[in-house]
């Protein structure tokens, strides 16, 4: 193509350097955000699938529930039952009680009435017996004088000895009526103590038989009481299972739908990684077209400092300063205690030694420029500029947008970076910073070859303002 025909053609590969490059940015855009949706769509699936086995066990806890509160009706209103006809016989042992404790008390004080009849007869009786002794000794009186009268008197003393002999006998029957008298008033004595005893243990009975009934009629409103709370919890344990079931299937039909949201966001997820891959491939070509896109002088210094960095190995190499096993050692050893984790190689020392002064200059070439740093063929990042390679902290936040060194970046732009082999590679992605902020960013890379074999990338990202 003449001269000038390319020179005035420059102009629109310039516009579409640039239309590229905003179509890639609008992309890598929506494919970020794409992250996110489908972030949360996992997330809530995830959670979807916690809840449903959530709303599972409630349903058999709920089963569980209802069997035992039904049981525990049942058992509630039988024991009402023998409750109420335990209350029944124990009121009508009660009252028999009260009857028969009011029987002991007439008893107790029909003995001491008894008693003082007895008293009273003992009394009579004495008065008989004194009586007796009296006609005895009238009559014995007059059959003296019955005798001194002689035959006009015989009459007479036979009268009075039939009345000294009735004397004697009443006098007799006195004593033995005295003496069983005073048998039977012993034991109305001892038969009044008992009677009293007994009576003062029936007062206690009485009241202990109404303290009683007061207690049962407490316990059989409590069981009752508690029979109508197990009914009411039985209707609520079925009304809970009736609004579970309700749930279940609503729940399924959103974990269904959700499911079928987060399917749709991984297709198109997957259909935008195609089209970034386009359109870097379209970026990637309008930078090749021309010589004075807006990346041009990057990829010149991206590809300048990548020889460089292999050039200092090489030279590591010849002077035994590190072997090729150790150069392309890939067991990442962690480091305790750190987060983000960073890791050792056996390379990691001597790019600390080759890496700052390649890296900390390249900050100056532009100020678009954001970092430069060289990745190994899986991500991993040995040496970041001195801005990111603070220690680390506490703060896992801090630390993530601080502490970059050492650490393995195998997302799509790191791993692409670190195995690409052509001259140069052109992407553009979104920078975690930490804390939830991202950057747009580009990142340019070139390959860095040692003795013929691929190491990995150096990358030089820079912003689109």
């Amino acid at each position: 193509m003449p001269v000038h025909e390319r020179l005035s053609s420059q102009p629109d590969v310039d516009r579409l350097s640039s239309a590229a490059a905003a179509l890639g940015y609008e992309i890598v855009d929506i494919a970020g955000f794409l992250d996110l949706v489908e972030a949360h769509a996992h997330a809530q699936t995830s959670g979807l699938k916690v809840i449903t086995a959530r709303a599972r066990d409630m349903t058999t806890a709920n089963a569980d529930v209802r069997e035992a509160v039904q049981s525990m009706a049942q058992q509630t209103e039988a024991t009402v039952t023998d409750v109420v006809a335990s209350a029944g016989m124990v009121r009508e042992t009660g009252e028999k009680s009260r009857a028969v404790a009011g029987w002991v008390q007439q008893i107790s004080h029909r003995t001491e009435e008894v008693a003082d009849t007895l008293n009273a007869v003992k009394r009579n009786n004495q008065q008989i017996a004194s009586i007796a002794t009296q006609v005895n000794t009238l009559a014995i009186n007059a059959k003296i004088e019955a005798a001194r009268a002689g035959e006009a008197g015989r009459g007479f003393a036979v009268v009075a000895e039939a009345i000294n002999e009735l004397s004697r006998q009443t006098r007799g029957a006195a004593v033995q009526i005295t003496s069983n008298v005073d048998t039977l008033t012993d034991w109305i004595s001892t038969l009044g103590h008992e009677a009293s005893n007994i009576a003062e243990q029936a007062s206690d009975v009485l009241n202990a038989t109404g303290a009683t009934d007061a207690a049962l009629g407490r316990v059989e409103a409590s069981v009752s009481a508690a029979d109508a709370q197990a009914k009411r919890i039985s209707e609520q344990a079925q009304r809970v299972d009736a609004a579970i079931s309700d749930f279940t299937p609503a729940l399924a039909g959103i974990e269904n739908a959700v499911k079928g949201t987060t399917s749709g966001v991984e297709e198109t997820h997957v259909r935008v990684l195609n089209l970034i891959d386009t359109s870097e491939a379209i970026v990637q070509s309008t930078a090749l077209l021309g010589q004075n896109t807006a990346d041009a002088h990057f990829i010149h210094e991206v590809t300048r400092l990548a020889a460089q960095v292999a050039a200092r190995m090489e030279t590591a190499l010849s002077r035994g300063e590190i072997s090729m096993s150790r150069l392309f050692d890939r067991s990442y050893r962690p480091i305790p205690y750190t987060n983000p984790e960073q890791f050792l190689t056996e390379s990691t020392g001597l790019m600390d030694q080759i890496m700052p002064d390649i890296q900390e200059p390249a900050l100056e070439f532009d100020p678009k420029i954001v970092f430069c740093a060289a990745v190994d063929v899986n991500g991993y990042l040995p040496s970041h500029n001195k801005k990111f390679s603070q220690p680390q902290t506490n703060d896992p936040v801090w630390n993530t947008a601080n502490c970059r060194n050492r650490q393995i970046f195998d997302d799509r732009v790191g791993l692409k970076a670190g195995r690409n082999t052509e001259p140069f590679l052109l992407q553009v992605y979104r920078r975690d910073m930490g804390g939830g902020a991202f950057k747009m960013m580009k990142d340019l890379s070139a390959p860095i070859f040692v003795q013929g074999r691929h190491w990995g990338g150096l990358r030089l990202a820079y912003s689109f303002d």
